[in-house]
C-alpha cells in the first residue's frame, strides 16, 4: 500500500505515532523513526511526534523499562508523554496506531472530529504494518504489564517496521532517486 501524499508540500512529512498512554510504544516508535530517518537522510523532510489516547500520563515522562531499552540501544529518551487530540489530525499525512484497539479509537475520531478537519481514513494504518514480511497480526503488543522481555520484543517490532516505513519515505520522498 502506498504511503499518502503529503498535505503541505511545502512543509515536511508529518507522522503521529500513538499507542494507549504515550510513555510505552509510541515513543520508543518515535525515537527510532526519527533516528532511522535521520540515517536515510531524510530527518529534515520528515516530522515525527507521538501521543496516547488516553490521559493518564499527559506531561509525564518514558516508562523507565521502555527509556532504558532505547538508552542500551543507543536511542534518545527524552520524552513527555501527550494525549492525541482530533485537531492533530489537520496536519498529519499519517497517522499511525501501534494495536487494533488505539486504531478503532482513531477511526471514530476520523470519521467524527477528523472529518471536520479534512482527514483522510486512509492516511490511517497500523505502525507495524510497514514491518517486512508481517504475517496477518500487524500489532505492537503493550508492554506496560509485563516484563523486560516485552520492552524487547516491542523494540524488535518498532526497528522492523521504522526500517520498512523508513524505506517506503524515501522512495515517496525521492521518487526516481
Amino acid at each position: 500500500m502506498s504511503l499518502p501524499k503529503q498535505r503541505d508540500p511545502e512543509g515536511p512529512y508529518r507522522i503521529v505515532v500513538v499507542c494507549l498512554g504515550n510513555i510505552c510504544r509510541s515513543p520508543m516508535a518515535e525515537q527510532v523513526l526519527r533516528a532511522d530517518l535521520d540515517r536515510a537522510g531524510l530527518g529534515d523532510r520528515v516530522e515525527v511526534t507521538s501521543s496516547g489516547t488516553g490521559d493518564w500520563h499527559v506531561g509525564g515522562t518514558m516508562d523507565p523499562r521502555a527509556a532504558s531499552i532505547l538508552g542500551v540501544h543507543g536511542y534518545p529518551v527524552e520524552h513527555t508523554a501527550r494525549q492525541f487530540r482530533p485537531t492533530d489530525l489537520a496536519d498529519a499525512d499519517l497517522v499511525l496506531a501501534m494495536d487494533l484497539d488505539n486504531h478503532e479509537e482513531l477511526s471514530a475520531a476520523v470519521t467524527g472530529q477528523g472529518a471536520e478537519h479534512g482527514f483522510d481514513p486512509s492516511r490511517l494504518r497500523l505502525f507495524r504494518s510497514f514491518a517486512p514480511g508481517i504475517g496477518p497480526n500487524p500489532e505492537v503488543p503493550d508492554p506496560y504489564y509485563g516484563g523486560d522481555d516485552g520492552f524487547t520484543a516491542v523494540l524488535n517490532m518498532v526497528e522492523a517496521a521504522a526500517k520498512g516505513l523508513t524505506d517506503q519515505l524515501d522512495e515517496h520522498l525521492n521518487p526516481g532517486g
